[in-house]
């Protein structure tokens, strides 16, 4: 069984759609019986970070899953403000800290505004590293976006995709159990459920 978080902010049904498509079976959760008995936990998220960490730190089995993930090695996955929430600190709307489960900054996309708009909307190509876990026998390489801010890792030996749009920014983690993609999966079609599909089979 796959805990999906729910904390208010994310497309937590389109995700348990992609996990029915794929065979797996995804129950969307705040509460820590569900993070203990789950094999893997997913992240979405879509909003603004300050808030989007006020809401995660107030469900009640948020104490729960980080134990999981961090103590017990459960596979977690974050997705686009998911993603971002593994920093150390967020700079969007006034900034705040985050989880910290990856030492970066989640910074504003350092592009020419007049030629590139924000929010980056849309599917672009994914450069991916030959030995990703996430990527592993993906048939497509374009995925979809939205967002203005991204996740800068203080270790760049944990990026394992990147992007081009205005400048070339990280895409994708993995830090031994810990992975994050800033794209949207559940909704890239069958490169998505494929870096999905690589998520759930990954122990």
């Amino acid at each position: 069984m796959i805990a999906i978080v729910d904390y208010g902010m994310g497309n937590v049904g389109s995700v348990r759609n992609a996990l029915r498509f794929l065979g797996a079976e995804g129950i969307v959760t705040a509460h820590g019986a569900d993070f203990e008995k789950a094999s893997h936990i997913i992240l979405p998220g879509v909003g603004a970070f300050p808030d989007g960490m006020r809401r995660l730190k107030s469900c009640p089995g948020f104490s729960d899953m980080e134990r999981e993930v961090l103590v017990r090695g459960k596979p977690f996955l974050g997705i686009c403000l998911g993603m971002q929430f593994l920093a150390t600190y967020g700079e969007e709307a006034g900034g705040a800290p985050g989880l910290g489960w990856i030492e970066g900054r989640v910074e504003r996309l350092r592009v020419d505004e007049d030629a590139y708009r924000l929010p980056h909307i849309g599917w672009n190509e994914v450069a991916p590293i030959e030995s990703s876990i996430l990527f592993k026998s993906v048939p497509s390489r374009h995925f979809y976006f939205v967002h203005s801010y991204v996740l800068r890792p203080n270790d760049p030996n944990i990026v394992v995709g990147t992007c081009a749009y205005g400048e070339t920014f990280p895409v994708a983690v993995e830090k031994g159990n810990i992975f994050g993609t800033q794209f949207h999966p559940e909704k890239s079609q069958k490169g998505g459920l494929a870096v999905l599909k690589n998520f759930i089979s990954y122990a």
